[in-house]
């Protein structure tokens, strides 16, 4: 069983950045495609980035493509959303998933194993 402990959300003003991270505080993260999904108030959850396991292929929904950033560290069972110009749009809860095995990337919140608890960004305008 894995544990996923997201970090790293606050409330920032508009064009502002911020860094979460998910780290496996149970589990290893090294053979997994890890994601971030965001779900705002009377939302649906939706996908924001991926990374397969190795760091090699990185995807991106066209809403934060040149923005945000994801990244990963197998050695600290770590992995990263920098987010940057960040919009009031952005404004969400942001969990952090991992699904295994992890050789390519996918967009599906069905497609995933485990999830954290999220935590809150809050961008203001």
């Amino acid at each position: 069983q894995v544990q996923l402990v997201e970090s790293g959300g606050g409330l920032v003003q508009a064009g502002g950045s911020l860094r979460l991270s998910c780290a496996a505080s149970r589990g290893t993260l090294s053979s997994s495609t890890m994601g971030w999904f965001r779900q705002a108030p009377g939302k649906e959850r939706e996908f924001v980035a991926a990374i397969n396991w190795s760091g090699g292929s990185k995807y991106y929904a066209d809403s934060v493509k040149g923005r945000f950033t994801i990244s990963r560290d197998n050695a600290k069972n770590t992995v990263y959303l920098q987010m940057n110009s960040l919009k009031a749009e952005d404004t969400a809860v942001y969990h952090c998933a991992a699904r295994y095995p992890g050789s390519g990337y996918y967009t599906s919140p069905d497609e995933y194993d485990y999830w954290g608890q999220g935590t809150q960004v809050t961008v203001s305008s």
